[in-house]
């Protein structure tokens, strides 16, 4: 027998065996079943947790309905029912909701007395932007023309439709 072949072969053959016994010594003989079963599983909980978050949302909206139907005057924040939507906190009255309106804008209009929601879905857009030009040449190139009608929405609670149409938007515009 020609012993070219043979030597390679059993190299190969203790190559392999050392190989695979490595393998099981540094992997612990866990078998991927078990992290599937541990993935399978927070999934299913990360679909409860959706599942939870939808229907307090239309719980939401319902109370926000009943509210609107009612002719309350005011309208209680959800705060929760916001986080649901656009997926961070989002403080009452929080003027940065509104694209196109930064902390240094939110600034000028409560200078301008208008702290909330309610009070700039009050306000024209002539009253939004002689409040930027109060500011000076640097927020000449904002345009408040949707300002209004999205703290509208904020204030009444419409998440979905303020979100949808701020992904429409282009800063605020």
């Amino acid at each position: 027998m020609n012993w070219c072949i043979l030597i390679p072969l059993l190299v190969g053959l203790i190559s392999a065996l050392l190989g695979y016994l490595l393998g099981r010594l540094f992997r612990g003989g866990n078998d991927d079943s078990d992290r599937i079963a541990k993935l399978e599983a927070d999934l299913e909980a990360c679909k409860n947790s959706r599942t939870s978050l939808e229907a307090d949302l239309k719980s939401a909206n319902a109370d926000l309905a009943a509210a609107l139907a009612s002719g309350a005057s005011t309208i209680p924040f959800d705060a929760m029912a916001a986080k649901a939507v656009f997926g961070k906190k989002i403080e009452e009255n929080d003027l940065t909701i509104v694209e196109g309106i930064g902390p240094k804008i939110q600034e000028l209009f409560h200078k301008h007395d208008i702290m909330t929601w309610k009070a700039l879905s009050e306000c024209s857009v002539n009253k939004c932007q002689s409040v930027l030009d109060s500011g000076g040449d640097r927020f000449k190139i904002h345009s408040p023309g949707s300002w209004p009608e999205q703290a509208k929405m904020a204030y009444e609670g419409r998440w979905s439709d303020l979100l949808k149409w701020q992904d429409e938007l282009d800063g605020g515009k």
